[in-house]
């Protein structure tokens, strides 16, 4: 097959893109397909080999069957690359456009796990007022300091649609807020304050439509404080541990949890569900933190490694995305 790989793209997350676009169209490859690499510049320009890549309604992309969307974060992973895709008639990896649009904003996705009754921790939106400017101090109001308050210290600040650990601040000390809201809004006018959950960090990877593939659990393990940018892609930086150090039955019910949220999102191809277990040994506690529609597919990738600890290598992987694609 040939296939469109699109990497970089306008977010802060370009140059994870790229990374995670050069993997996928060298496994792709190996795999017996042609991969087309197109770049999405910061511009949001599109080029293939240098040239600018041109299209129009219904004719396709370059000439291939499908595309695969390396695309983190606003833009690649919010549904407005896979409508464009979907106006061009052109097959795509991955969620649909409204899938991508609920899962990338953190407020939205956590606010219909809530109405579901899916357990997650506490958490409060807090969206930057109009006229407010990058440098600015957030300048929060007494309700907003009620609400962060109420979930207790730590807290973990993050923009609401970015994700690889971008714009993300823990706060300890309550005179830091301010600033941490701030540099959240710098990325997104919608922020998300979260309680710390001191569980262990479980992740299941998810492979197919409707009734989706579940890999065994994988147990992130660092040295650093938190799971940060830093710890996500330098090496060493991480260490997965595979299976998670959890009883099978909690394994069990973590990878059952997984699908039920794949499912009940309409997700479809791909993602990585994202967990907390609280006191695993004993009466444990899963917390879902996040389904990741586009997971990082670099060499540091946890998907990737988890689909490999459950026997599907990463060429045999990709050829099942691509040939799966628009099902």
């Amino acid at each position: 097959m040939r296939v469109a790989v699109l990497g970089g793209g306008p977010s802060g997350e370009h140059d994870v893109s790229l990374a995670s676009a050069a993997s996928v169209a060298d496994g792709l490859e190996r795999a017996g397909h042609e991969a087309v690499r197109i770049t999405v510049g910061r511009d949001r320009r599109w080029t293939a080999d240098g040239e600018p890549v041109t299209v129009r309604p219904g004719g396709g992309l370059l000439g291939c069957d499908v595309a695969f969307p390396a695309l983190h974060g606003p833009y690649g992973e919010d549904g407005v690359v896979q409508g464009l895709l979907e106006a061009l008639a052109v097959p795509y990896v991955g969620a649909g456009v409204a899938a991508s649009a609920l899962c990338i904003d953190k407020v939205r996705f956590k606010d219909a796990l809530a109405v579901a009754g899916v357990a997650q921790v506490d958490y409060t939106a807090l969206r930057a007022p109009d006229g407010w400017r990058p440098g600015a101090p957030a300048g929060l109001g007494a309700d907003e300091r009620d609400a962060v308050a109420a979930l207790g210290l730590p807290v973990f600040v993050k923009p609401a649609s970015l994700g690889s650990s971008v714009g993300i601040s823990k706060v300890v000390d309550a005179g830091d807020l301010d600033a941490a809201v701030a540099a959240a809004w710098e990325h997104d006018r919608l922020a998300i304050v979260e309680a710390m959950s001191d569980g262990l960090e479980i992740e299941c990877a998810l492979l197919g439509v409707g009734e989706p593939e579940v890999s065994v659990a994988g147990e992130i393990e660092i040295d650093a404080d938190w799971y940060d940018f830093e710890a996500k892609y330098t090496d060493g930086g991480m260490r997965l541990v595979v299976p998670a150090r959890i009883p099978p039955a909690v394994a069990d019910a973590v990878r059952t949890q997984a699908a039920a949220v794949f499912r009940s999102v309409d997700c479809r191809g791909l993602a990585r569900c994202d967990f907390f277990v609280e006191d695993p040994h004993g009466a444990a506690r899963i917390l879902v933190n996040e389904l990741n529609t586009i997971p990082g597919f670099t060499a540091t990738s946890v998907f990737p490694k988890l689909w490999a600890a459950s026997g599907v290598e990463y060429p045999e992987l990709l050829d099942r995305l691509v040939r799966g694609a628009g099902a």
